[in-house]
């Protein structure tokens, strides 16, 4: 086991790497001057100099890479050129709000999802899973923005449940639980129709093998096969999926914290995508890149801890 948290560790490694010095080069092919972005209009060739030599856009692009990843061996990435404040404090000073979200969001659509799933392969081809399965699809098919959009007009503006923008006050956990549920219900939507058909695939699957077979003829209670034998192997794909899935929640939460005004990464990156402040870019798109890697690392972790075949060919 510890020699598979290695290598699996050392794969996460090498991915952030690759991802980072590809992401650099994109950045550095997009049109446009950042030093003259940044300056205006009227900045002299003299300033845009100056503000190119500071970002280090005057050295080659290679070099420019290898003092990045030096930089970031000693923990530094690098001073925001706008703010003139380290660009680690930037980051994670942004980094709560986002990870609150996706934290919301996941859990809102587990709690639903998987239930809704299993219940649904216990009652197969009833008029209830005809109806569960025709609300997955229609989650699934739901993009995120279009339905911040309407739940946003719905429940902020005509009902006026819920505020429509901002995070909340800071210390007030009541106050921050109500600005979150409209984002976190956003992005979690579609996720709740993914889990549920997901898991009612597994459970239709784990149902008819030999070990559940056993177990009831054994004469255990149906309440212990299914949710002791049965249910602890269908989730496995599902913790998958949802370590796979945080990249595409971080993506989500862009579109989602643009649209509720809430501050967090992926607000943070679109911001200086738009100004061309380069390290704070990297250092967005790292620690986005980083939690990837680790939320698909830790799925793999819990799907061995779970699954004794997984541990046995480890």
């Amino acid at each position: 086991m510890l020699l598979y948290i290695f290598k699996r560790l050392l794969l996460g490694i090498v991915i952030v790497m690759l991802a980072v010095t590809v992401l650099f080069c994109m950045i550095h092919l997009v049109p446009g001057d950042p030093a003259r972005i940044l300056l205006g209009p009227r900045a002299t060739a003299e300033m845009i100099a100056t503000m190119s030599a500071r970002m280090g856009l005057d050295q080659p692009l290679v070099l420019q890479i290898l003092k990045f990843f030096g930089n970031l061996f000693r923990g530094d990435l690098g001073m925001d050129v706008v703010t003139k404040r380290p660009v680690t404090e930037i980051v994670f000073g942004q980094l709560p709000y986002t990870l609150w979200l996706i934290f919301t969001a996941i859990t809102f659509a587990a709690l639903i999802g998987i239930p809704l799933g299993c219940y649904s392969a216990l009652h197969r081809n009833t008029l209830i899973d005809r109806i569960t399965g025709i609300l997955s699809i229609a989650c699934i098919t739901a993009p995120a923005f279009v339905v911040a959009l309407f739940s946003l007009l719905v429940f902020a503006v005509w009902l006026k449940w819920l505020p429509a923008v901002g995070a909340g006050e800071k210390g007030d956990f009541m106050d921050q639980l109500s600005h979150i549920l409209l984002p976190a219900f956003a992005i979690g939507l579609s996720w709740i129709g993914y889990l549920a058909r997901l898991v009612r695939a597994s459970m239709l699957e784990v149902m008819g093998e030999n070990h559940i077979r056993t177990a009831r003829a054994y004469g255990l209670p149906e309440k212990v096969v299914v949710f002791r034998y049965a249910l602890k192997l269908a989730v496995l794909p599902t913790v998958t999926v949802i370590g796979v899935g945080m990249g595409f929640l971080l993506s989500a939460a862009l579109f989602t914290e643009i649209v509720f005004a809430r501050p967090g990464i992926g607000k943070l990156i679109y911001d200086s995508i738009t100004t061309r402040n380069y390290p704070v870019v990297m250092g967005s798109v790292l620690v986005s890149t980083i939690l990837f890697v680790a939320s698909t690392t830790i799925s793999d972790l819990i799907n061995a801890w779970l699954d004794p075949r997984i541990r046995a060919s480890l």
